[in-house]
């Protein structure tokens, strides 16, 4: 799997999916805002639900999204669908550099990922590369049919707040 997909930005906001080898998932797309604004937009828990659940996931909402994003610090989103069962993802943050670099855990399963989202600034403009290394095939081939067919739609809704915010 290795596509390229125009944004409505243009050229200049191509994204790129690919898949390397059998475990891993890296996702590029670049944003014309600073690097630390879209690292904002990854670490403040206000800024964060207002982009990451995909509007396609019609009656699907975060719920509770409480976000420690510091190295060792920890995560949890708990989504739900308007009735009383919700479904928690979570983890542990590795390593946090502000404005260049993010690495988290997800624990929430036997076959969670080890997901690193960079930051690197392009003259006012940020190249971020989303990466993922799952512990086996299976893990991956599954997050493709899942979690990971959202990420273009969610990407594309962080393009809009970011556009709308300025800095």
């Amino acid at each position: 799997m290795n596509q390229q997909v125009n944004s409505p930005g243009g050229e200049q906001n191509r994204m790129s999916v690919e898949r390397r080898g059998d475990r891993e998932l890296v996702v590029t797309r670049t944003f014309n805002a600073p690097a630390s604004m879209v690292y904002r937009a990854w670490s403040q828990p206000e800024l964060f639900q207002r982009w990451w659940v995909p509007k396609s996931a019609s009656g699907v909402s975060l719920v509770s999204c409480a976000m420690d994003v510091r190295t060792g610090g920890k995560y949890r989103l708990e989504f739900g669908a308007g009735g009383s069962d919700t479904m928690a993802f979570y983890g542990k943050y590795l390593e946090v550099v502000p404005n260049e670099r993010i690495v988290w855990t997800n624990d929430e399963g036997e076959e969670g990922a080890v997901t690193t989202v960079t930051f690197e600034d392009q003259g006012g403009k940020t190249l971020l590369t989303f990466h993922e290394i799952y512990p086996s095939k299976e893990a991956l081939e599954e997050a493709l049919q899942g979690s990971a067919v959202a990420l273009p739609e969610q990407l594309e809704q962080l393009d809009e707040l970011l556009s709308s915010k300025g800095e």
